[in-house]
């Protein structure tokens, strides 16, 4: 079973859940979500400093962890993001 920060256990049981997890809280608690009423999707989009730079380094390694199921030469080194 996945875990989450305490005893929260994600609903999300694919591979890459808790890198998806932490890049929605990410997105869910940026200025730009907060203060300006954007979406997490409109927020990934926007260079203007209303987003931490955490957030892009965790949607970078989502991709990966992603694109990581996909490659075959990933399957004996293991998924990326853990």
């Amino acid at each position: 079973m996945m875990r989450y920060e305490g005893n929260e256990e994600l609903a999300d049981k694919s591979a890459c859940a808790g890198v998806r997890a932490d890049l929605k809280m990410c997105l869910l608690q940026s200025d730009c979500c907060k203060k300006e009423k954007k979406t997490p999707r409109e927020c990934l989009n926007r260079t203007d400093g209303s987003v931490p730079s955490e957030c892009f380094v965790l949607r970078n390694t989502f991709f990966e962890c992603k694109r990581s199921m996909l490659d075959n030469r990933q399957r004996f080194r293991g998924r990326k993001g853990y």
